[in-house]
């Protein structure tokens, strides 16, 4: 019995404390109402800027947390947005920083074609105490510059919200 018990304490000591760890650990989740509220957000934000888009908020694992799609926003919009906020939260960059760095014929550029990346403007993650806790995609304003500012108001929107 000791020696077992002092095999496993040297063993827990030679891996880091591996062994010391639990067989769960606890992740921080957005609400649904503020996903809802980051959504409507952006949503507004595009509004005021004359842009009829769809927005979509997704959780940490990249599913639709929370969608909305203005009246006159493209069919295709609602797509494009869940999967601009799964491309950020999925590659932990946000989807302008992807479009650029995957331009061109460059080693990166393969991502581009892997299922659901979309490597435009548009998809911001966000962050609460350090750590990501989804992320929100905007699709259907004139170009991804415009998408991503209209995601990272609804970001704004919530920020008093999450823990920094």
């Amino acid at each position: 019995m000791k020696t077992s018990m002092l095999a496993a304490s040297m063993m827990a000591a030679l891996c880091g404390g591996a062994f010391a760890q639990t067989g769960t650990y606890t992740v921080r989740q957005l609400t649904p109402e503020t996903a809802l509220k980051a959504a409507r957000g952006a949503l507004e934000d595009c509004r005021k800027r004359g842009f009829q888009v769809a927005v979509a908020v997704v959780d940490r694992a990249g599913v639709a947390q929370a969608m909305l799609r203005d009246r006159f926003a493209g069919p295709h919009t609602v797509s494009t947005a869940i999967n601009k906020g799964w491309t950020a939260v999925s590659f932990r960059t946000d989807t302008l920083e992807l479009a650029q760095a995957t331009a061109g014929a460059g080693g990166s550029a393969g991502i581009r074609q892997l299922p659901n990346v979309v490597a435009v403007g548009g998809g911001v993650n966000i962050q609460a105490g350090g750590t990501t806790v989804g992320a929100i995609g905007v699709s259907g304003a004139p170009g991804g510059e415009a998408d991503d500012a209209c995601a990272k108001a609804g970001i704004a929107a919530i920020r008093d919200e999450l823990e920094f």
